[in-house]
């Protein structure tokens, strides 16, 4: 946008960050319609159509105005979709007695193999700064919505007791708070969708100033695909999950994708794409270690966690704390960071990415000692019939 279009870094910034301003309520809000009154795979498929509709719309606007308030609505409704798959999946698997923990990260992991395909595709395409790129994403939404519909039905649960004010409400999920262990779990699943949005919003600029020392190297000509190593790395850890999940449970997996995190970004910085490729290329294999094990393994614990009734808005409620909360708190910490590292226009980004590996590093420490919970190994790996 800011090459083809001529927008500022703000206003590019600015429509970037409606995904989590989106977040902050839709996945919830609709979360809340799947539970209460309208099947949740319609539900998923009316967001994925409008969400199509917003992103052709996009492809034709010149002004950033218009194109903040385009992209604001698509948020709205793709940003859900996350949640609503979650929670559909959910549904399905259980209706068929399956065992969610064992079969749904394999079932997840080509979710992660199209986005690879995705990126591939722009790239080789050289439509990084071509609007076929949102044809692409709005073809595809389309497609998904219209499946959607085809998909088992995921009714809401009629409840004939009377309700509480949160129920009258649709806010049943956040009752999930009263549990110490669960609100602890969300303020921590908060602080590491924080460390995920430093990564969205920086991992591209940080190979890009990369252009002055290093521009023939094969990370500053292919940014995506030296990114795409990270969407690898995920397909293979999704697939781990069940065992690391059933075997060592939330608390100890969380760990994990903690420390992952504290590497992930220490070794960006020690990393170039030059002599220094090796330590890119192995953040990019921790950023799979360190994505899924908190939103993937994230889920299924509140899957675990929730009642039936309120399983769709309990996704949306995680949704709000990582994609929304934490997206937002981790957008204006970076950009402080940055900021701070930034001498003339230079981002001293040794020191940037240092102290994000040292915010991690906090949570690392702290999070072992205020998260109190006891897993049952041979009760996590039998499957639960419904």
């Amino acid at each position: 946008m800011i090459l083809t279009l001529g927008f500022t870094g703000v206003q590019v910034g600015s429509i970037y960050g409606t995904m989590g301003v989106a977040s902050l309520f839709m996945p919830a809000l609709m979360g809340i319609i799947a539970d209460r009154w309208v099947n949740a795979e319609r539900v998923l498929g009316l967001c994925h159509i409008i969400g199509a509709g917003m992103l052709f719309w996009a492809s034709t606007i010149k002004d950033p105005g218009t194109m903040y308030v385009v992209m604001l609505f698509n948020s709205m409704f793709y940003m859900p979709t996350i949640a609503l798959n979650n929670a559909v999946s959910y549904a399905v698997l259980k209706k068929e007695g399956i065992d969610v923990i064992k079969v749904f990260p394999p079932i997840r992991v080509w979710g992660t193999v199209g986005f690879i395909c995705a990126m591939w595709v722009i790239d080789f395409g050289h439509w990084t700064l071509s609007p076929l790129q949102l044809y692409v994403s709005a073809s595809s939404a389309l497609v998904l919505g219209l499946y959607a519909f085809t998909m088992p039905a995921c009714p809401p649960v009629r409840e004939t007791k009377n309700r509480t004010l949160l129920s009258t409400l649709g806010l049943d999920a956040f009752v999930l708070f009263k549990k110490r262990r669960m609100a602890v779990f969300f303020f921590f699943a908060m602080l590491l969708g924080g460390a995920l949005q430093i990564t969205n919003t920086f991992g591209g600029t940080f190979l890009e100033d990369f252009k002055i020392n290093y521009a023939d190297s094969f990370g500053v000509r292919h940014p995506n695909l030296l990114l795409s190593i990270s969407q690898i790395s995920e397909t293979l850890f999704i697939l781990t999950i069940p065992f690391f999940f059933g075997r060592f449970g939330i608390k100890r997996v969380m760990i994990i994708s903690i420390f992952a995190w504290v590497l992930r970004f220490g070794l960006f910085g020690i990393g170039n794409p030059g002599d220094g490729l090796i330590f890119l290329v192995m953040s990019m294999i921790i950023y799979g270690m360190a994505f899924d094990f908190f939103n993937i393994s994230g889920s299924l614990f509140v899957e675990k966690e929730a009642d039936r009734s309120i399983m769709a808005s309990a996704q949306g409620l995680f949704m709000l704390m990582t994609n929304g909360i934490g997206a937002f708190l981790g957008g204006a910490f970076s950009g402080w960071v940055v900021d701070h590292f930034t001498t003339n226009g230079v981002r001293d980004w040794q020191n940037i990415w240092f102290s994000f590996s040292a915010y991690a590093l906090v949570l690392g420490i702290i999070f072992p000692i205020v998260f109190n919970y006891k897993h049952d190994s041979e009760k996590t790996l039998k499957p639960v019939l419904h």
